[in-house]
């Protein structure tokens, strides 16, 4: 997968997560993406948010910030 479906697919978490607080829906999206998400797919998130993609929800870049 490329980084471009990364974004997409945790673009679609966080709106899943968007009814919650921000401190909720930051953490929920971290602890998705631990969970769930295989370290190729975390890789490549974290290409995408170095490179500060324009796409990329904050509260998924705040989330990534968590992961690291």
């Amino acid at each position: 997968m490329a980084a471009a479906t990364q974004v997409r697919l945790a673009n679609d978490i966080a709106a899943q997560f968007g009814h919650l607080s921000h401190e909720e829906a930051v953490s929920g999206i971290a602890n998705h993406v631990r969970m769930f998400w295989d370290p190729r797919m975390r890789s490549q998130l974290l290409v995408a948010v170095d490179a500060a993609d324009p796409d990329l929800s904050p509260l998924v870049t705040e989330a990534v910030a968590r992961l690291r």
